[in-house]
């Protein structure tokens, strides 16, 4: 459709492939399949409103569920001098004839169509990431209580610092993971209303019936806004900008498990199949696979950046910037994030603690010096003058023993009343205030609660589209046959305005 009756010569080839691309089969019917349950949508309540007639709604969807049977094999080599969706309208016309292909676009625009079209992509992405996402915090979880008392200690500015374990680790990433996964659900309010009915940016003066297609659709509301709906695309950066948190919270425990992991540190241990070896050095087993995770936070980040920068400066309006470069800018950093969650998966449900090594370490940090000064503080003393009191018997131990690690015996020598808490794994289990690891349990349940109200959550969303997308195909059938929805019979009393 090259002659809109205004414009009678389509844009150059070279441009169109720029401006439009070449999608690939694939591409092409996966974004056919979202537009054209917009339409059929579109269709029923057109119908419904008695605004197109019972053949042209049947020969409409019954060519467009014909299309989508054959995953749009008939527009695979179609010309798009004007884009995809022109493209397979043209099709619909050709088929049918101006006077039954020309009625689809009653009462719509193809702003309030890619707005839609683009919440539902949305929707897919979110759903999916946070069953995913939800996946690895459970993984966390089980890892977590499988070493619950798995001594090591844990570093501040990457010196020992106090007695922790692997267990009680895990359960603190899985807690900020949860927050981002909340923090997610919080933005999929803008997933609520459907865009539909907006129109170019105004509305229509139609008798359309934009709830009816919202419902179908799996929307909970219609657009109270037109231009509102048509101008804003900011669910894309919010749900971009969670994606990232959660890319970031996994980049930091790609950090320390690839650090945990060195000869160096050997607190953790991966199995074969998930480490790589050197072309030249055969002793290496690489665990590149956390470099991935640590790297993919740029991805996503980059794409927030990228999207924001295209917004900036656009008019509040139907826009190209925003509607078409903006959001092409998301989807990668969306895929992004869901991939690094995947391979959160696999490296934490795989990786192994060295308890042995750990317990070392944590002896030999000294790690327990907190809670020697805390037993001393219990006895009147000071908490400074504790803090003074043990820092100094570090130093004269250590100058004693030629300033290697030693173990936990000088404990008792110097401070009798505090010779139990020596031992890391002892001062760990009666660190239980403030959220301590003696008190894991407590920090795991919270998590397990929450993760649980995020699933319950997505289980509904999922069941809500499920029950929208069966009441869409049984209005279709029911269009199809002649028969009257309740909607119908509610329109046949409708009287037209003015």
């Amino acid at each position: 459709m090259s002659d809109t009756g205004r414009i009678k010569e389509p844009i150059g080839l070279r441009t169109q492939r720029q401006i439009y691309g070449e999608p690939t089969p694939a591409e092409i019917a996966e974004e056919l399949d979202r537009t054209t349950l917009v339409d059929l949508a579109h269709v029923v309540m057109l119908r419904e409103r008695r605004l197109i007639d019972p053949e042209a709604a049947v020969a409409l969807v019954t060519l467009i569920e014909q299309l989508r049977d054959s995953r749009f094999a008939a527009l695979a080599n179609a010309r798009m001098p004007r884009g995809l969706y022109l493209a397979y309208e043209q099709y619909l016309t050709a088929e049918l004839g101006e006077d039954v292909g020309g009625v689809l676009h009653t009462g719509r625009s193809r702003n309030d169509m890619k707005a839609t079209i683009t919440l539902t992509r949305l929707r897919e992405w979110l759903l999916s990431f946070l069953q995913e996402t939800s996946r690895l915090v459970a993984v966390l979880l089980s890892r977590g209580r499988e070493y619950r008392d798995v001594v090591m200690p844990v570093h501040t500015h990457y010196q020992a610092a106090m007695p922790i374990t692997y267990g009680y680790y895990l359960t603190g990433v899985a807690a900020g993971l949860t927050r981002e996964i909340e923090s997610a659900w919080d933005s999929a309010r803008g997933l609520r209303r459907c865009p539909m009915g907006a129109g170019a940016v105004a509305g229509s003066d139609l008798p359309i019936d934009p709830a009816r297609v919202a419902a179908l659709l799996g929307f909970e509301e219609p657009p109270v806004h037109a231009l509102d709906a048509i101008a804003s695309r900011d669910v894309s950066l919010r749900l971009l900008a969670d994606a990232t948190g959660v890319a970031v919270v996994l980049s930091r425990l790609g950090t320390d498990l690839q650090l945990w992991s060195t000869e160096e540190f050997g607190f953790i241990q991966f199995p074969d199949r998930l480490v790589g070896g050197s072309s030249a050095m055969p002793q290496k087993r690489n665990a590149f696979l956390l470099e991935h995770v640590t790297a993919a936070v740029g991805r996503v980040s980059s794409s927030w950046v990228g999207a924001v920068t295209a917004m900036k400066g656009a008019p509040f309006t139907n826009s190209i910037e925003v509607g078409t470069e903006a959001v092409g800018l998301a989807w990668p950093g969306l895929r992004a994030a869901t991939d690094v969650v995947q391979l959160g998966q696999v490296l934490v449900s795989g990786a192994r603690p060295r308890p042995g090594r750990m317990r070392q370490r944590a002896v030999e940090g000294i790690t327990t010096a907190t809670a020697v000064a805390n037993r001393l503080v219990q006895d009147g003393m000071p908490f400074r003058v504790a803090h003074h009191t043990v820092g100094a018997a570090i130093r004269e131990q250590l100058a004693e023993a030629g300033g290697e690690p030693t173990g936990i015996d000088w404990v008792a020598q110097r401070f009798p009343a505090a010779a139990k808490v020596a031992d890391p794994a002892i001062a760990a289990s009666l660190t239980d205030a403030g959220g301590g690891p003696g008190d894991w349990q407590r920090g795991y349940d919270d998590v397990y609660g929450r993760l649980r109200v995020v699933r319950d959550r997505s289980q509904r969303e999922l069941a809500r589209l499920t029950a929208a997308r069966a009441e869409l195909n049984s209005a279709v059938r029911e269009l199809r046959h002649g028969r009257t929805t309740a909607n119908q019979q509610k329109e046949d009393r409708w009287t037209p305005r003015g």
